[in-house]
């Protein structure tokens, strides 16, 4: 099937202008501004810096106090527009909840009702198709409650896959997944970024940088960064360095495989100094935005 992922006149699936949302004293969101088009886009950001927020409000959870968006071309402040979007949108949540009774296939297939396939036949041969590309096939009578955490993340994203999305919303889908299901896993969502627009939330830098043509870096609830993954680690150029012994005044300090320490932050004069990663690039935006006191 092929997936409308952007509204034709911008080419602009997902819009979101000065989004502001307060949780009692606590700002989680202030003033944010964005635009996300096809392909993956990473978020990345400390624990409570308000990315699952931003998710939630793309995704219809939760509406924000203040601020405008579109998504798909719809406003989701109003009943048709947040059923027209719902219509088109996967949502893996952070914490997605499940009825351990059902089996893979019956929970899949009680989504796929909620999205409206109402055609058994189709219905069945969609679910058995999203059971498949996660790669439970075998475990399709599997009750729920039997299944690792590993597996039951899988469920969750073959539930989200359901009807082919334009907008597919994944927060922290790799959690719980062992070396080799994260591996498949981005086999999985590069091809789903091909067409479509998949937001992914995550702190597995290797994934943004495997995935990702473009990351945004949310922190204290503001925008700190957006472009490519290589802009991001350009940040931290001339600010990586190795040596012999820990360095107490960097950033952070740590030994490798190597023996040698691997350092970001401020190199004394005269050090060797290394190609700098996502990583590098995050610790070092994160921690001039705490030396700036998280203004946002």
């Amino acid at each position: 099937m092929t997936v409308d992922a952007v509204t034709p006149d911008t080419g602009v699936a997902v819009r979101a202008t000065g989004l502001t949302l307060r949780y009692g004293r606590t700002t989680a969101l202030d003033g944010v501004s964005l635009t996300f088009g096809t392909g993956v886009t990473g978020l990345l950001g400390p624990n409570g810096a308000g990315k699952t927020t931003l998710l939630r409000i793309v995704a219809t959870a939760i509406s924000p106090d203040a601020g405008q968006l579109t998504v798909l071309g719809h406003d989701p402040r109003t009943g048709p527009g947040r059923l027209a979007v719902r219509r088109r949108l996967g949502y893996l949540p952070q914490d997605p909840g499940f009825h351990t009774g059902f089996t893979v296939f019956e929970f899949v297939d009680y989504v796929a009702i909620l999205k409206e396939l109402d055609r058994r036949r189709e219905r069945h041969a969609e679910v058995r198709r999203v059971v498949a590309a996660v790669g439970l096939d075998g475990q399709r009578r599997t009750r729920i409650r039997a299944l690792s955490g590993g597996m039951r993340q899988r469920v969750a994203l073959a539930a989200a896959l359901v009807g082919d999305p334009a907008l597919l919303i994944l927060d922290e889908p790799t959690v719980g997944l062992d070396p080799e299901q994260r591996m498949r896993f981005r086999e999985l969502f590069a091809e789903l970024g091909d067409g479509r627009t998949v937001l992914l939330s995550t702190h597995q830098t290797e994934d943004v940088m495997s995935l990702c043509r473009e990351v945004v870096v949310i922190d204290h609830g503001a925008v700190r960064f957006t472009g490519s993954p290589a802009d991001l680690a350009a940040l931290a150029d001339g600010r990586v360095w190795t040596s012999a012994g820990r360095e107490p005044d960097a950033l952070a300090s740590w030994r490798t495989g190597t023996g040698l320490y691997r350092h970001v932050g401020d190199p004394p004069p005269g050090a060797e100094l290394l190609a700098p990663t996502i990583e590098d690039g995050y610790l070092t935006l994160v921690d001039l935005a705490g030396a700036q006191g998280g203004n946002r």
